[in-house]
């Protein structure tokens, strides 16, 4: 289990665009909705992507039924994508934005700049 206090430098972010490489809907393409760190997992949305269902029983505020939501990932199964939606391998680098310098995501096939 990840010590709490420790930050976790995780190779995917919230709004990125992925592809699955292994399970169920290996090869599909999604936008990562939601990261969680601490389980190293990540809810893809995209179409043909696997949901789950769930059984939800009615409440005083909410309608009950079958509910279809988004499964989450082991970030291991994704893998950032290109401009041309190309499964591709990246590195870190120190790049020059505004003025000063910040860490950024570079491609490392097509040496595009992940923001």
């Amino acid at each position: 289990m990840a010590n709490k206090n420790k930050r976790v430098k995780l190779p995917v972010r919230k709004g990125d665009k992925v592809m699955i490489i292994s399970g169920e809907s290996k090869g599909k393409i999604g936008t990562i909705s939601q990261v969680f760190p601490e389980k190293y997992r990540a809810i893809v949305e995209g179409e043909g992507i696997k949901k789950a269902k769930r059984h939800v029983r009615p409440t005083a505020q909410a309608p009950g039924g079958i509910f279809e939501r988004d499964i989450p990932i082991h970030i291991s199964n994704l893998m950032l994508v290109d401009s041309d939606n190309n499964p591709r391998r990246f590195n870190r680098e120190e790049q020059e934005v505004d003025g000063k310098m910040k860490t950024v995501r570079v491609l490392k096939k097509s040496k595009e700049v992940i923001e």
